[in-house]
């Protein structure tokens, strides 16, 4: 059975073997248990046969922004479409939400370009900036490169 849901409690260590399979590699940027828990309802899963095989996050920054955090499908998962249905469960949760703007750091801005977000400069993301960024070990040194998806335009 294939189901795309929101994260249960239940699913955090899943999510954090997954995240951390990537975070590892210096693909993604690793995230805690810890964190997990506190930000589980953020999440989705993607979920086949029991076992998840991918995994997402749509974290609030504010009135008008939103960030997709912590993408990762199995590599032995990938090119199916899973990644672009938790994107585009995202964003239509964003829509819910009354979010006019989703964005995401990522090392392959070409999956998010073919879903119809555009590259811009980090600066337009203070919020990300200041709360987060300015804490991570790769601050002065980040190769990650912003995206942006204006909820008011069509999804590819």
């Amino acid at each position: 059975m294939k189901n795309l849901r929101k994260a249960k409690v239940s699913d955090a260590r899943s999510i954090f073997q997954i995240l951390q399979q990537f975070a590892v590699e210096g693909i993604l940027l690793p995230r805690s248990l810890n964190s997990i828990y506190e930000n589980i309802r953020d999440f989705w899963v993607y979920e086949e046969n029991g076992n998840i095989l991918g995994v997402g996050s749509l974290h609030v920054y504010w009135e008008d922004l939103a960030e997709i955090k912590s993408l990762a499908v199995l590599k032995e998962h990938q090119h199916k479409g899973i990644g672009k249905k938790i994107v585009e469960k995202c964003i239509d949760e964003a829509k819910q939400l009354g979010i006019k703007r989703v964005f995401a750091l990522t090392y392959v801005p070409q999956f998010f370009e073919k879903l119809g977000f555009k590259v811009v400069d980090k600066s337009q993301f203070p919020q990300k900036v200041w709360t987060e960024c300015i804490h991570c070990v790769k601050f002065n040194d980040c190769h990650e490169v912003p995206v942006s998806f204006n909820l008011e335009e069509k999804i590819a």
